[in-house]
Formats: C-alpha cells, structure tokens, sequence
C-alpha cells in the first residue's frame, strides 16, 4: 500500500500529475457521454467553475501556473489500450459491451479541448467551450484539478513527520467510519467522491480500505480508473447536466416543461435495468413526480441529491404506490452531503419499505476537518456546470433554492413554466 505520507513529502509534479488517465472520472460522465454523442453530438456548450463558497479564495490558494501546468497536462492525455480494452469488454451493470464501437472509436482519439482561465480578486474564472461531448468531460478532472491543488499548497509547509501523524488521524478518522458503517444491515454503499477529493492518492486508498473493511456492502466507486485498478463495480447513471442542456435547447414554454422527460426518454433507448435511476430534483421533485409519465414509474429507482433526504424518499414511496408500483421493490439512493450518522439515520428510517443505497462523496474521500491549523484542508463546495448551450443559458433550481444557479430573469420563468412553489433553504455542506 502506498506511503502516502512519504509519496506527499517527496512529491515530483512530472511523475505523480494529478489526473493520471482520461478515465480518472465518474463513470457517469462517461455513460452520459455516450448519450449525448449518440443524441446530440453537435450541441455547442459552455462550463464554468462556480465557487459556492465564497468565502475561500481559491486564487490565494493555488497558484496561477500551477493550475495551468495540471490543465494542460490533462489535455496531453489519450485513452490507453488497456483503458480501451476495459471499457469495450468489461462488464457493467451485468451488461458487456456498454461502450459501443463508434463511441469508442471516438474516445479513442478524443483529447480534452482548450479551457480560459483568468484571475479575478481572489477568485478564479475557469471556463471551456465547445462540443458537448468533448467539454462535458473536463468536469470532474477540473475540479478534482483545483481540489488537489488547494490541498498540495497547505501540505507543502508541513514536514515528514507532521505529514505521517496528519495521515495517521486521517486513516483512523477513516477507519471509525466505517466501523459504524459494519454494522447497518443491508446497506448498499459506494464511493462518490472523485470530484472533491483531498488528492487521487488518498481517494484510491479509502476505496481500498472501504473494500477491507465492508465487503459486500460496498458495492463500487464511481471513478473509472480506480475501478480499473482493483477490480469493483463502476458506479453512476445520469446527472442534472442532462435536463439543464435540453431544457435550454427548449424553443417553448411547452418544449422546456417536456425537456425532462425527453431526457431520460432518450436515456431509456440507450440503457436499461439498474441504469434506469430518475433523478427528479432540477427543476422540482415534487412536479417533477407530479406530471411524470406512466411508464417512469416501472423504471428500477430514484437519486435523491437536494432538499431534505426523508421528504424526497416519502415523496418517491407515494408516487410509486400511486401508480400500482411496490416501493419495497425499488431504490432510492442518497447522495447529498452525507456522512456517516446521516448514513446511519436514512437506513434506519427506510429499512423494509423501500431499497435503499447511498453515494458517499466528499466526506469519505476528503474529510480533514480539524485536523491542521485555520482547518485550512476542510472541504468546500465548488461545482463545474454547464452555463449555456447553444447559447441560451442554463437553469438549476434544485430541492434546495441555495443549489440554484442561472440568470435571475431565467430562474423565475423556469419556476413558473415548471410551478416550482415554496422550498426549504439548507446549507450546501459539499
């Protein structure tokens, strides 16, 4: 196992990058990928780094041409053979041949295109532009890019043996963790944190330990590569990003309000069973459920990732006994914000009414609260989203208005065109 402590005192930029492979993402920007190059393939984006807290000055914490050395770095990258031969004849969700040739071939010789960056006051603007297939995939290296960084500066003023006692709580930190996770019963767990990550080398080791210490209960990781590495489930199915591109493709109030739903109508042509996860927050759970069309509810479960967790779940339970459909039969997975007591809590309330499974994130992969001076490696919340497509703006209005983003005048019309009524204001935690 490596010295992870000893490989962060010896660091060597041209032999430990950050981003080490084009498949050091989640698995569901790549499935994603493949739908948006099958469907919409000629699509003009744009991606913009969007700081939620505003607090942290990221431009005081990374250097300048540190970041663009990692970015340009990320752009040398090409699918390797053994990648390719992975992804074309590894099985995922019990089905080979996920990837199909022509995207393949595509990948193969993709490379990530160019990105702007500019400083302003203490913050950064960091966009990329052009087709969707190929910008989409700068999101996760991106921020996964900058969270490293940010980790790399606080780490370099330590020595050796302040960096093996920061580790060494670190680990235990970790270890407890899971402890308490041994002990839910039927708890279905993966690892989502690639994009907040405290480094690649810390995300690799917490999925080694978390397939030490929960066997079956952990079921995968979203990160390509390091399912790669040690042989476990590649986790994911869509994101928001999908709705918020079609829906600003959408030519009429009546062609916006449909958006979601051609979605995942297109997402249905290209996969089937466990793949088929609703993910209804956008633009509004509850409306979202309210006009869903029939042929949603047989679909194998439902993402909750906004608002408050019991509600979204109930909301989802109803839904599905309103439409002839046993709750007891289906999925819901947690994945906002989580932690281990909060992991513990939405177990317990939802054991034999409905599946549950979690997607644990940032916290698993990047939780050194108090562990240095000024808490200076605490986590925080930075997103990489879509802001336009052909143009037209994006809009996100989320369970929780705090996750909302978009212009102000497109933000009121998507709540009324969607009768979006009063939400609950929550703390974005990461």
């Amino acid at each position: 196992m490596t010295d992870i402590a000893r490989r962060v005192y010896n660091h060597n930029w041209k032999i430990d990058p950050i981003i080490r492979s084009l498949i050091d993402t989640d698995f569901y920007k790549l499935l994603m990928c493949q739908s948006v190059y099958r469907h919409n393939a000629n699509v003009q984006v744009a991606f913009s780094l969007i700081n939620r807290s505003k607090t942290i000055p990221m431009a005081d914490l990374i250097d300048e041409g540190e970041l663009r050395e990692q970015l340009d770095h990320a752009r040398t990258l090409r699918l390797s053979p053994g990648e390719s031969t992975w992804l074309r004849g590894n099985m995922f969700y019990g089905k080979r041949q996920m990837f199909q040739p022509d995207f393949m071939e595509w990948f193969e010789n993709m490379r990530l295109p160019a990105y702007h960056l500019e400083r302003h006051g203490d913050q950064y603007e960091l966009t990329f532009e052009g087709s969707w297939p190929e910008v989409m995939l700068w999101e996760v290296p991106a921020l996964a890019i900058l969270m490293e960084l940010r980790s790399r500066t606080v780490l370099k003023g330590m020595g050796r043996f302040e960096l093996q006692v920061l580790y060494a709580r670190a680990t235990t930190r970790l270890w407890e963790k899971i402890e308490h996770l041994q002990k839910i019963d039927d708890l279905a767990l993966a690892d989502f944190g690639t994009r907040r990550r405290h480094s690649f080398l810390w995300q690799d080791w917490c999925v080694q330990a978390m397939i030490e210490g929960l066997g079956g209960k952990f079921t995968g990781t979203s990160n390509c590569l390091i399912a790669k590495r040690h042989e476990v489930e590649a986790i994911g199915t869509n994101a928001h990003e999908l709705p918020m591109v079609y829906a600003a493709l959408a030519k009429s109030d009546t062609e916006l309000r449909d958006a979601p739903y051609k979605v995942l109508q297109d997402w249905q042509a290209d996969h089937d069973s466990n793949l088929l996860i609703i993910l209804p927050d956008t633009y509004g759970t509850k409306g979202f459920l309210d006009n869903a069309p029939d042929w949603l509810s047989k679909w194998t479960g439902i993402r909750i990732d906004s608002g408050d967790p019991v509600k979204g779940a109930e909301m989802a339970i109803n839904w599905w006994r309103e439409r002839g459909e046993d709750p007891t039969q289906k999925r819901v997975i947690f994945s906002d914000g989580l932690d281990v007591a909060e992991i513990e809590r939405l177990a317990g309330l939802f054991q034999g009414r409905v599946k549950t499974a979690f997607g644990w994130g940032t916290l698993m992969t990047n939780d050194f609260r108090g562990l240095v001076k000024d808490d200076a490696l605490a986590p925080f919340s930075v997103v990489c989203k879509a802001v336009s497509a052909n143009g037209a703006p994006t809009v996100k209005l989320s369970d929780n208005p705090k996750k909302a983003m978009g212009p102000a005048d497109e933000i009121e019309r998507y709540k009324r065109v969607f009768k979006l009524g009063a939400q609950d204001s929550m703390d974005v935690l990461v």
